[in-house]
């Protein structure tokens, strides 16, 4: 019998007692009707899990009532919550972490959330407070789908493949402006790596990882990729490029455009994420919580495994 899922990867599941209208055929869907809060009832909380798996992102419109208290109260019904390892938590909150773009930068380059720890976050929910009038949106693309389109020449590549991710990396390549920095936007770009490589992570990932709840195979790359292991950097980057582009074609992408009070929720284990850096000079501020997830498990069955923290003796002052 063919079902919805049968027809387009991104269908609706009839079962859901949510109102969910995907946007995209293969990632993405908003949901109606649901107040965002901490005292969503168990029932819900479940629906909601189970749409996050299967659309992979999903918004909600109108939830201004939120603060950081009720962001973060929601966000422990899912997991535990998880605090960025390396950046300050956002004034008056726990653990969330603040996105507050200032001459015109935001995390424009492709990644998964915290890549370069062993047991990276299951999922992350992101708050919209700030909107440019124009610009600033963010895209999501679907690891498994760009798995399941590979050529199968490079499907089995990719099945043998292990990843060293890592936080100390190019930081003029994913945190830019466009185009010539000025000297402010230089001071920015160096204070954020100060912060950010505070202390070195590095983990060895498997290329494509099974997903603990649906068993889905994905893709795992991003701009935390250091290189592939048993490879040399030349090799390893003409690899990442290819894979890479599978996973952000068109097809496997969605686009939002965000409104104030706007909520987030994606699968970090079987998504990556950037921000569109289109918006000039205009205030862009969100704010993001995480749940701790699991430690990856590759189709040969072994898992992750981190291969250092310390702190960055480049960083370090005298």
């Amino acid at each position: 019998m063919t079902t919805l899922i049968d027809t387009y990867p991104n269908a609706k599941d009839p079962a859901s007692p949510l109102d969910i209208r995907p946007i995209g055929g293969r990632i993405g869907a908003v949901i109606h009707g649901v107040q965002l809060s901490g005292d969503i009832d168990a029932a819900t909380v479940q629906a909601i899990e189970a749409a996050v798996i299967r659309h992979k992102v999903i918004f909600f419109r109108d939830q201004q009532h939120l603060d950081n208290a009720e962001h973060e109260a929601l966000t422990s019904l899912f997991g535990d919550p998880v605090a960025h390892p390396t950046v300050p938590v956002a004034e008056g909150s726990k653990y969330l972490l603040e996105l507050d773009s200032r001459e015109g930068y935001a995390a424009s380059s492709w990644h998964t959330d915290v890549t370069f720890v062993e047991a990276y976050p299951k999922a992350s929910i992101l708050r919209a407070i700030t909107i440019p009038e124009a610009g600033g949106d963010t895209v999501w693309a679907n690891g498994e789908t760009a798995y399941e389109g590979l050529p199968e020449p490079l499907r089995q590549l990719a099945n043998n493949l292990w990843v060293i991710h890592s936080n100390d990396y190019d930081y003029a390549t994913t945190l830019g402006a466009g185009g010539a920095l000025s000297e402010s936007q230089a001071q920015i770009q160096r204070s954020h790596r100060a912060v950010f490589a505070s202390t070195v992570y590095e983990t060895e990932h498997p290329v494509v990882r099974v997903h603990p709840v649906s068993g889905q195979r994905s893709l795992l790359l991003g701009h935390f990729v250091r290189n592939f292991v048993g490879l040399n950097q030349a090799d390893s980057q003409r690899i990442f490029n290819v894979l890479q582009d599978h996973i952000t074609r068109e097809e496997n992408v969605v686009r939002w455009r965000w409104q104030p009070g706007d909520v987030a929720f994606w699968d970090n284990r079987s998504t990556q994420h950037r921000a569109v850096a289109d918006f000039a000079l205009q205030r862009r501020t969100l704010r993001r919580a995480t749940v701790h997830g699991e430690v990856p498990v590759g189709i040969d069955g072994r898992s992750s495994r981190a291969l250092r923290q310390e702190a960055n003796p480049a960083l370090q002052t005298a």
